[in-house]
């Protein structure tokens, strides 16, 4: 009886071909548990973002709205500025020349009207992409601080502790104060002087000098700096302090700025408080589905 070629292989041996097969429908199945894992953790990854938004929101930075034109040509109404909140909580003070958002020191609002945002616009306020309409905001720009002495008269330019201010970021057309002179004045330790860059469309210290603050605006109101115009894109721009402001003999100028900006220039500005929620979720959400990949592979 003939015996039959053998193949060259034992029965029962395994095939290279049923290898590949094997392997490709592990990677298929680890391709499906992934996918299956990514929207499982997409919820956990959007509440560590808005966690992260909100915090950067309350202790970093925060959008703000411009809602006149008194600090023309600066900003445009309907600006979003970033404020560094950061820090203040350090100990800083604003500083002369500074673009600085302030709560309302003494009814300086009285009578303008507020919109009533819908919930989704107080939604929005709550991590900072819009700011927020229950607190009434000021921004101008700081001119002198505490200790200084200030004054202007009609036809005349800002004058800080004997130094004359050179301020091309006046709105065309304005002078420095002739709708409104004052001085000298001294301003106290802890306050500050503010005023509007559209001098004639600004109702700032100067108009506020019978009130209880006397035109000064506390320290502790003061939410930040403006940092960088971010919105609309066409307007990007960075606010750094004006050079007039760093003359020799107006006084000692704080070196230290906020968020990366130099009094001398622009520099590379921080995210928006979502951005930054998300980009820090990122990370985090990463590290942990890597723990818990590398736990069922040693299992």
């Amino acid at each position: 009886m003939a015996v039959g070629a053998r193949s060259g292989r034992d029965e029962g041996e395994e095939r290279p071909d049923d290898d590949a097969v094997e392997r490709e429908a592990e990677e298929d199945g680890a391709k499906a548990h992934a996918h299956r894992s990514f929207w499982k953790e997409l919820p956990l990854l959007i509440g560590i973002a808005l966690l992260l938004a909100l915090l950067i929101k309350t202790f970093l930075v925060q959008a703000f709205s411009i809602p006149s034109d008194s600090m023309q040509n600066t900003l445009q109404r309907g600006d979003r500025v970033l404020v560094d909140k950061l820090t203040p909580w350090f100990g800083s003070e604003p500083e002369r020349g500074e673009v600085v958002v302030f709560h309302d020191p003494a009814n300086w609002l009285s009578g303008e009207p507020t919109p009533e945002p819908n919930l989704f616009q107080k939604a929005l306020s709550k991590i900072g992409l819009m700011p927020s309409a229950d607190e009434k905001d000021l921004i101008k720009r700081t001119i002198a601080i505490g200790g200084d002495t200030v004054e202007c008269k009609k036809g005349g330019p800002v004058v800080v502790n004997g130094k004359e201010l050179d301020e091309p970021y006046v709105f065309p057309g304005n002078t420095p104060c002739d709708d409104k002179p004052f001085g000298p004045i001294t301003v106290p330790q802890g306050k500050i002087w503010v005023m509007g860059d559209h001098r004639q469309n600004s109702q700032d210290s100067r108009f506020h000098m019978e009130d209880l603050t006397q035109g000064f605006v506390p320290v502790d109101k003061v939410v930040g700096r403006a940092v960088v115009v971010a919105w609309p894109l066409t307007r990007w721009s960075t606010l750094p302090v004006p050079d007039t402001f760093d003359q020799p003999g107006i006084g000692k100028q704080a070196g230290a700025t906020a968020l990366g900006l130099d009094a001398s220039g622009p520099a590379p500005a921080g995210l928006g408080p979502a951005a930054l929620g998300l980009t820090g979720a990122v990370p985090l959400v990463l590290w942990r589905r890597q723990r818990l990949t590398r736990g069922r592979t040693a299992g």
